[in-house]
């Protein structure tokens, strides 16, 4: 299954580049980096659960 969001900040400051991870049930299951659009892809398992987005803590 493909995931695409479109990001954008208030600020209008890019997120180009930021590594995203897409979370289900708080696990990590995909992750994806911000293009210079604000436009990520995430390609993960087909399912039902709550997801959630958070920026990589690695970074």
């Amino acid at each position: 299954m493909t995931i695409k969001l479109k990001l954008e900040l208030a600020s209008g400051q890019s997120l180009e580049g930021a590594p995203l991870e897409l979370l289900s049930k708080g696990v990590p299951i995909a992750r994806a980096v911000v293009d210079a659009l604000g436009l990520v892809v995430f390609d993960a398992k087909p399912g039902t659960a709550e997801l959630a987005v958070r920026v990589d803590s690695e970074i």
